[in-house]
């Protein structure tokens, strides 16, 4: 099992700044892929970035460019530095794990709101 703990979210102007955090615990050895997904009200989850164990990144085309992921493996921690918001970036925002054997672990989940 892997446990997924989100920090980091908050309200923010259009433009600004933030920085997710993902603290994991548990198997953590088991973990290959790790990535932020976003949610907006009525809308279905998307991917937002993902990062392998290879350091590969992938990124939503919306946030290429304003958005950096990245993993530090000795804090077991997931990071998502998001510039330039904007108020479509607006969500929940989840941690996900995926480990070898491909079972899917989430976070709760922390809002993110851009907004004048």
């Amino acid at each position: 099992q892997v446990q997924l703990v989100e920090s980091g979210g908050g309200l923010v102007q259009p433009g600004g700044s933030l920085r997710l955090s993902c603290a994991a615990s548990g198997s953590i050895f088991s973990i290959n892929v790790m990535g932020w997904y976003r949610q907006a009200p009525g809308k279905q989850r998307e991917l937002v970035a993902a990062i392998s164990s290879s350091i590969s990144t992938t990124y939503a085309d919306s946030v290429k460019g304003r958005f950096a992921i990245h993993r530090d493996s000795a804090k077991n921690t997931l990071y998502l530095q998001m510039n330039s918001l904007k108020p479509e970036d607006t969500a929940v925002y989840y941690c996900h794990a995926r480990s070898a054997s491909m079972s899917n672990y989430w976070g709760q989940g922390t809002q993110v709101t851009v907004s004048s």
